[in-house]
């Protein structure tokens, strides 16, 4: 049973080359879900609401953690294989961790991790594994304390279980800012500051050199910005890639009125060295993560894991709208 707590940086998605997750697109709808079209707890526990459908897809969270009130779920649904499903229809329920008072389901949408064709890096497009989307469900927690999360999903039509997961609902107080938090003071290296070799701060393929431009010390608290950070080349998921193509993709809507920042996550780009000093300040404890802070330095809005251009331009403009 996976558990939804604070893991080692990189280790939080099961999107991994390692695991064999090609992605495997085995129902052509991407309609969100609709909770009618599953079954209404009606009282029962999380053990008798599992009784009503096979086994079936595995959900894998895309995040580390929850707290008391509204959550954005990310996840990722495999095969019993290891083949990511793409387009299903799911949904989540809720439960304590006895698995009584049950609520739910939540519906959740399928959100893909495609870009523009200009925006698709060479690290992207010659990776078979590279995620494709993420499913993304918006949760509620009524308070903290252990909870239990189940999945169901409708593959070809196919009512089935998509596994059960526990989480520690607040657990982490000290991870990484919360919406409504001020940011966290860094330098972030620039094309300026490395003598405009962008492979030192940028492992995507091209680098995505719009990202490298400001020192994010040098516009918090002046000027709305988003803040990522990612390792292309070195995540142990299959996200970075995509996630910092969505990043220069939305960069480009916006030009100079958010600065959009990118930030590489090991000393030197190599893993053997650690922890950059800024993802350690920031107590990142997983990756990737994108930040979107107002122009008085507050964080507006979080994205862990895998998110789309569509989830990446609504926090932006949250920043900008502050």
């Amino acid at each position: 049973m996976h558990r939804l707590r604070a893991p080692t940086v990189g280790l939080i998605l099961l999107f991994v080359a390692g695991c064999g997750s090609s992605s495997s697109d085995t129902t052509s709808s991407p309609r969100p879900a609709s909770a009618a079209a599953f079954p209404k707890p009606n009282g029962r526990t999380i053990a008798q609401l599992a009784k009503t459908a096979p086994e079936g897809p595995v959900l894998v969270p895309s995040v580390s953690n929850a707290f008391e009130g509204e959550n954005r779920l990310g996840f990722g649904l495999f095969t019993r294989a290891q083949k990511q499903i793409n387009g299903a229809q799911v949904v989540v329920y809720t439960a304590d961790k006895q698995g009584q008072d049950v609520k739910g389901p939540y519906p959740a949408r399928f959100e893909s991790l495609a870009v523009k064709p200009q925006f698709e890096s060479k690290t992207t497009a010659s990776d078979p594994d590279a995620a494709k989307g993420v499913y993304v469900a918006d949760v509620p927690f009524a308070k903290n304390g252990p909870a239990t999360i189940l999945g169901m999903a409708r593959v070809n039509g196919k009512l089935q279980l998509a596994g059960q997961l526990s989480v520690d609902v607040g657990a982490n107080t000290h991870g990484p800012p919360r919406p409504g938090d001020k940011a966290i003071p860094i330098h972030t290296p620039t094309l300026a500051s490395v003598g405009g070799d962008a492979s030192k701060i940028d492992t995507r393929i091209p680098p995505a050199k719009s990202l490298s431009q400001t020192d994010f010390a040098d516009v918090l608290g002046r000027k709305p910005a988003v803040l990522l950070f990612a390792t292309p080349a070195l995540c142990k998921s299959r996200v970075c890639g995509p996630v910092e193509d969505v990043a220069a993709q939305v960069a480009a809507q916006y030009g100079d009125k958010v600065a959009f920042i990118h930030q590489e996550i090991y000393n030197d780009n190599q893993v053997e060295k650690g922890f950059r000093p800024q993802v350690g300040k920031w107590r990142l404890p997983s990756e990737p993560w994108a930040f979107a802070i107002d122009r008085k330095g507050v964080v507006v809005d979080r994205l862990e894991g895998a998110f789309s251009a569509a989830e990446l331009q609504r926090a932006a403009q949250k920043a900008l709208n502050a």
